[in-house]
């Protein structure tokens, strides 16, 4: 009896260590869960840290760009410019694709728009009693400054050695885009404008790039008329497409001529012989301006009546602003559908193949030219030239010649 008893005590004693090591292990998986939970909270705690400071270093440059994003120039422009690209550089990449602002994204220091040291700021001193000053809206797009702008300027400096060739450009913005990206400094009006007074210019002629007596124009001669007796002499050298006139059907010698250079060019880029021939193809070339609310606008009307009278009848005039109505892209589809061509060729008739040209002209998002002529689903092709008015030739002749009659007038 006392021997069974004893293997009781003995089975019972085993089953509870069984049960306490059981019991042990299950606290021990327990604790190891209670880890690994507690590992994860903190990752996961570790990564939104992460994401938080991540953005909050984005926002700071958005901030920084969007203050230099402005058409007036203060005491403070230098240095911010400055602090919005340090900024910009101590960024990973990660953080820089999260950029985001009123007008700032990750392409305002992150697009590559070529080699802005082949470009020439030309606001030197010691230049002398007769100055040029060439005057643009001006483009960030550094190859398009290169290629359109400075090609004009160029063309001046070939024509007119015994002139100084200045630029200027009327768009505050981007001027401090360029100053920003490139550290590269160009004159506004009023800097170009004083640095001629400090200079000792005597006779000033400005020839604006400008396509037309637009508002742009206006502002310009707005501010030049502040500094008219600073100089023995100061002219105002026509802008490419003259006079405006009064009604669509006012056209003049520039207008054909800017006309005709920008259709000879388009036929050459995409490899035709001749209009007929595109024509022939089904091929239609839609130039798209900007378009303006100023009476002015009557010139992109004026450049349609020219077309037809040249008899160009596969090209039409479009504006990125749809003013007036009948630029609008809708309506220069259709007419183009109307008109039976089954292939769209999209460039720019601006001086400059800059933002315009290669995001509401040819970029990706659904509201470009070249997005919204596919929508249509009616066109076999739609092709883009990025090439602005500024690298043709018998353009940059149109503005010495412009340049030639100012020059004459100061004699």
């Amino acid at each position: 009896m006392r021997k069974k008893l004893l293997v009781t005590v003995l089975a019972t004693a085993v089953a509870c260590s069984s049960l306490v090591g059981c019991g042990a292990k299950d606290a021990a998986k327990d604790n190891k869960d209670a880890d690994e939970t507690t590992t994860e909270a903190k990752a996961a705690d570790s990564d939104t840290d992460a994401q938080d400071s991540d953005k909050a270093a984005a926002d700071k440059v958005a901030e920084l760009i969007d203050a230099i994003y402005v058409q007036e120039r203060t005491d403070k422009t230098d240095e911010q410019c400055k602090a919005a690209k340090d900024a910009w550089d101590a960024l990973t990449d990660a953080q820089k694709e999260l950029v985001e602002g009123e007008e700032a994204d990750p392409d305002y220091f992150g697009r590559d728009t070529g080699d802005a040291s082949l470009d020439d700021t030309l606001n030197q001193d010691e230049i002398g009693e007769n100055e040029l000053l060439v005057v643009s809206f001006g483009t960030s797009f550094n190859d398009s400054r290169v290629k359109d702008i400075k090609g004009i300027e160029d063309a001046l400096k070939a024509a007119f050695p015994d002139w100084s060739v200045r630029r200027a450009f009327t768009a505050q913005i981007i001027i401090n885009h360029i100053q920003a990206r490139e550290d590269a400094k160009i004159d506004n009006m009023e800097q170009a404008l004083e640095r001629a007074v400090a200079n000792g210019v005597k006779k000033l002629v400005i020839q604006p790039t400008h396509l037309m007596h637009g508002a742009e124009y206006d502002e310009l001669k707005a501010a030049v008329d502040e500094y008219t007796d600073k100089f023995e002499k100061v002219v105002i050298a026509e802008p490419l497409l003259g006079e405006v006139g009064s009604d669509a059907t006012v056209i003049n010698d520039d207008k054909k001529n800017v006309a005709v250079s920008v259709t000879e060019a388009a036929i050459k880029n995409a490899g035709f012989d001749s209009i007929e021939a595109a024509d022939a193809d089904k091929v239609a070339f839609v130039f798209m301006g900007h378009g303006t609310s100023h009476t002015a606008k009557i010139s992109y009307s004026q450049m349609q009546s020219q077309m037809n009278e040249l008899g160009y009848k596969n090209v039409f005039i479009g504006t990125v602003e749809g003013e007036p109505e009948d630029t609008a892209c809708d309506k220069v589809i259709e007419a183009v559908k109307a008109a039976g061509y089954t292939k769209v060729i999209l460039r720019p008739l601006m001086v400059v193949a800059g933002d315009h040209a290669n995001n509401d002209m040819a970029g990706d998002d659904d509201d470009s030219w070249k997005s919204m002529f596919t929508a249509s689903n009616y066109f076999e092709s739609i092709d883009t030239q990025i090439e602005g008015l500024g690298r043709i030739e018998a353009i940059e002749k149109m503005y010495v010649d412009h340049s030639q009659a100012a020059i004459d007038s100061t004699k």
